[in-house]
């Protein structure tokens, strides 16, 4: 017998005793308020959470809180009037003077306050990363308990690119000091529909 079927032989006759598969990963129980959880996470990270009942509400919040943003663009048609149009066929480069980029995500993760953006969502996959400031709607309804349910929900869907975002850019290497927008958005903004 080689020295290598006599490792092999040893290995097959110690083999550890078998044990049975964990249960299946369960989400938060139903008692938490995973609107305040998803709020609380993302306005620790550095994010703003705007509830609003309606379009017209997020666009009055816009006019009032962007009102000196020079270039405003939006993937969301109900939008159209406080946005630029005609901007989603150009060239990813003349994006870099975007000072707001307002987009849809398709659900939310409370734990994490991460959004699940496909590229059917943003258009240009440049514009979240590009723009000075990023907001996204939302539904609250669409708001999942754990990463583990957004994998679910995912499931084996078909898309090009897709990413999860949370909160704005940030990096703390530098002397272990957080910095936000270092390099992406400043700043991310969320807002709740119904």
């Amino acid at each position: 017998m080689t020295s290598r079927e006599q490792i092999l032989s040893k290995i097959k006759t110690h083999q550890p005793e078998l044990t049975s598969l964990p249960a299946p990963l369960t989400t938060v129980p139903g008692t938490v308020n995973l609107i305040e959880l998803f709020s609380s996470v993302l306005v620790s990270i550095g994010g703003a959470v705007v509830e609003a009942d309606s379009y017209e509400e997020i666009k009055n919040y816009i006019k009032q809180t962007f009102k000196d943003q020079k270039r405003i663009i939006s993937t969301l048609k109900e939008l159209a009037d406080v946005s630029e149009q005609g901007w989603e066929s150009q060239d990813p480069h003349s994006y870099e003077n975007v000072d707001l980029a307002i987009i849809q995500a398709h659900f939310g993760v409370a734990e994490n306050a991460a959004l699940w953006i496909t590229e059917e969502l943003m258009h240009q996959r440049a514009v979240p990363f590009i723009a000075q400031q990023l907001a996204v709607v939302v539904k609250r309804s669409s708001i999942l308990a754990t990463m583990h349910d957004a994998y679910i929900r995912i499931g084996n869907a078909e898309y090009g690119f897709g990413t999860f975002i949370a909160g704005p850019s940030k990096t703390a290497d530098i002397e272990q000091s957080l910095v936000l927008g270092a390099h992406g958005p400043k700043g991310m903004t969320i807002f709740l529909l119904p």
